[in-house]
């Protein structure tokens, strides 16, 4: 036998082996998932309203996250959009800013049909994050006090997405629709702490990106922490630990209750690391696609917490008015 045929066959066997073990863990995980996803009970939304709340939308495979606090409202994220400003096929995507919209009217409209935003937070200058805040923002019966949104620096982006993806278009349109409500927009975001109602309010991953260096926009993106009377959930945003960002802030967050997973749950993030020094009782993803493999051993079978994907439970709405009589609510049916 030649050697290129002997190196052949190992070649095959080791990649073989590899993916005999890959479908071990993945069924480990799969059948300990299963032991946890009941761990807590959901109720099935009944139209009620008010309270200190934070909704998690259905919006595929994006992010927006009402925060909802004695009566004042505030966006993290606003989910993906339509728009396609370079006409790049891959960014044909399915746009949910008018259910955001919808959503808020439901929410958030006063008894004269007017939304008034405390705040919003742009985590990050992906479409699938900011790409819904233009629209909102339009809307004449939107109002907005200030926004949070991290200065990007092209020059300091991986050249796949410059050439790739509509990050600098998404952002300026964010900036713009920003600057169109007359609101206060703050870039400045290392050691930004408030209280918004009853909540406090934390940002972490505020540095910026670091001149002469490219990095994915993901590893620029916020996190965002809530807090009310002792009980903690902390939104990740995309924050990976590519470039040991989740290292460096978990430390600085430490136990929290319920955890928003970084980059929908796929590897790369929700590091080990970062799960041990957060230990949630509880995780979301904002997707329908299963958690990444090393998510789901660091999760749910170390960390013994369920995944509950808010795609699969039509929204889900976090009702923690009472911190001892926490309420988790789906299947949320506006209009």
């Amino acid at each position: 036998m030649s050697k290129g045929k002997k190196a052949l066959i190992i070649t095959l066997s080791v990649i073989g082996v590899l993916a005999i073990i890959a479908g071990i863990v993945a069924g480990s995980c799969a059948l300990f998932a299963n032991s946890v996803k009941d761990k807590f009970s959901f109720i099935a939304y009944d139209g009620s309203k008010g309270g200190d709340r934070i909704h998690f939308l259905s919006v595929g495979n994006s992010d927006a996250i009402l925060l909802e606090s004695d009566g004042r409202y505030a966006l993290v994220d606003c989910g993906e959009d339509s728009d396609n400003p370079r006409g790049f096929k891959s960014l044909e995507l399915e746009g949910y800013e008018d259910f955001v919209v919808d959503y808020l009217n439901e929410f958030c409209a006063d008894e004269n049909g007017q939304i008034y935003l405390d705040f919003i937070i742009g985590t990050h200058a992906h479409s699938d994050h900011l790409g819904g805040f233009d629209t909102v923002l339009s809307e004449e019966n939107v109002h907005l006090e200030r926004a949070y949104l991290k200065r990007y620096y092209e020059d300091r982006i991986k050249d796949s997405e410059v050439n790739g993806w509509d990050n600098k278009e998404v952002y300026e349109q964010t900036v713009a629709a920003v600057n169109a409500q007359g609101a206060e927009l703050i870039q400045d975001l290392e050691d930004v702490s408030f209280t918004f109602g009853n909540f406090k309010i934390t940002l972490f991953n505020g540095q910026e990106a670091t001149q002469g260096e490219k990095v994915g926009e993901n590893e620029n993106s916020l996190a965002v922490l809530v807090e009310k009377d002792g009980y903690r959930v902390m939104l990740s945003g995309d924050m990976n630990n590519l470039d040991g960002d989740e290292e460096r802030v978990a430390p600085l967050v430490g136990k929290v209750n319920v955890l928003k997973l970084g980059h929908h749950g796929y590897d790369g993030s929700s590091s080990y690391a970062y799960i041990n020094a957060l230990k949630p009782y509880m995780a979301i993803q904002t997707t329908a696609n299963p958690a990444g493999v090393s998510v789901q051993v660091a999760v749910t079978m170390i960390n013994k917490a369920p995944i509950y994907s808010c795609v699969k439970h039509n929204g889900i709405i976090l009702d923690i008015s009472d911190v001892e009589n926490v309420k988790l609510y789906d299947n949320v049916e506006i209009g």
